[in-house]
């Protein structure tokens, strides 16, 4: 079992789960975090810590395998993030919005 960042951290990018995660496989897009499934060693301390609830172990519901695909695609392409940093000015605003994947941003990402 891994955990998953879904679709809720979208435009909200919280970054609660970055500083508590005891083995730093979180990585940064420029809207979304992202879960690296292979560094993670399922300690599960991230999920609690998300104000949005977007993070949950890959046997859950919402953890689809889309959302494990990509969170293992980019976390190869996107920066490790071991610092809280600022969350975006609107995100209790998009936080529990309905269909955002739309708003993902996967500029950074190398094809």
């Amino acid at each position: 079992m891994t955990y998953v960042v879904t679709e809720n951290c979208i435009k909200c990018k919280y970054m609660d789960c970055v500083e508590v995660c005891p083995v730093d496989c979180f990585y940064e897009g420029d809207n979304f975090l992202v879960i690296n499934p292979d560094e993670c060693i399922d300690c599960g301390v991230c999920e609690p810590e998300c104000p949005a609830d977007a993070i949950l172990p890959d046997s859950g519901p919402a953890a689809t395998p889309e959302w494990l695909e990509l969170n293992a695609r980019l976390s190869r392409v996107w920066p490790n993030i071991t610092v809280k940093g600022t969350p975006p000015g609107d995100a209790d605003t998009w936080n529990g919005a309905p269909d955002k994947k739309v708003h993902l941003i996967l500029e950074t990402e190398e094809v």
